[in-house]
């Protein structure tokens, strides 16, 4: 059996039994591909039709392994995502039973010691931001950038759990109140500033991973200031929430402005600090070649 990652796909698919299984991080844990999992322990030339007449039977029997299966977006074969049916290791764990195949018991194997490393993770956050800090080093970032992307990641928890006392809990009212943030920490919503970055907008490539140093701290500033604000005044419905989110926002809004006016350039950089890495290491390496 091997459990393993390929080098540029290191969060979106896992290898097991020489079988790809894609996999996508939701609600903090790890949801796995139903079809690509049937398609791994079943001898079956067609493992979606598998799926779809297990799903069936499950159905008919009352049985709460679909129920507890969500539609997400995965890569297919073709570069386009599409929705696909998830479950999560208890679900997998669930679906796993009701498919005889001797092939089960490895594959159970394999997701406990995934669900355990899951337990690990949160027993000791420690071990989360080693499992990502280590992530960053092999893209190339540098420990100084990787320390405020983590601690942007810790901050903007904060926010989304002050958010969810506050009542909010849909996707899309994150979306709206995270926009509210950026626009008035740098004039533009995450999907303006993609665009000003020349980040396709179907890229997995995450914004937060294109920012400089400076863009990370500002962007921790509006968040922070949001959760404090939101922490005292307590904000009972969304639009009160709304009206937070733009002034917390602000607040790192006008702390950009005064950076840019003492650095007499702008904080709001239209290259992603890869870009940047790359051709401050071309630069020293002319230079070195020079000498």
């Amino acid at each position: 059996m091997k459990n393993h990652t390929t080098q540029n796909q290191k969060n979106s698919i896992v290898i097991f039994s020489e079988k790809q299984i894609r996999r996508t991080w939701h609600n903090q844990e790890w949801w796995f591909s139903v079809v690509d999992i049937c398609g791994s322990l079943t001898e079956s030339l067609d493992s979606g039709a598998y799926w779809r007449k297990l799903k069936q039977r499950l159905k008919e029997e009352g049985s709460e392994s679909v129920t507890i299966c969500h539609e997400l977006k995965l890569e297919a074969s073709d570069g386009k995502k599409y929705a696909t049916d998830c479950a999560n290791t208890e679900g997998v764990f669930r679906i796993i039973q009701s498919i005889p195949s001797p092939k089960a018991e490895p594959f159970k194997k394999w997701l406990a010691m995934v669900g355990y490393e899951r337990i690990k993770e949160i027993e000791n956050p420690e071990l989360a931001q080693e499992r990502m800090k280590s992530l960053y080093e092999q893209k190339g970032y540098p420990k100084d950038w990787i320390d405020k992307r983590l601690r942007g990641i810790a901050i903007r928890q904060n926010l989304t759990d002050e958010w969810q006392e506050r009542g909010i809990s849909n996707e899309k009212d994150y979306a709206i109140l995270t926009a509210e943030i950026s626009k008035a920490t740098f004039g533009m919503t995450p999907a303006e500033y993609k665009k000003f970055k020349n980040i396709p907008a179907k890229s997995k490539s995450n914004l937060r991973d294109n920012m400089t140093d400076l863009e990370l701290i500002f962007t921790m500033l509006g968040e922070k200031v949001t959760t404090e604000i939101s922490k005292q005044e307590k904000p009972d419905n969304f639009s009160k929430n709304k009206k937070v989110a733009k002034r917390g926002g602000a607040v790192a809004g006008n702390a950009r402005k005064a950076t840019e006016k003492e650095l007499k350039r702008s904080v709001v950089s239209r290259e992603n600090y890869l870009d940047l890495l790359v051709n401050k290491n071309l630069g020293k390496k002319l230079i070195k070649d020079k000498k």
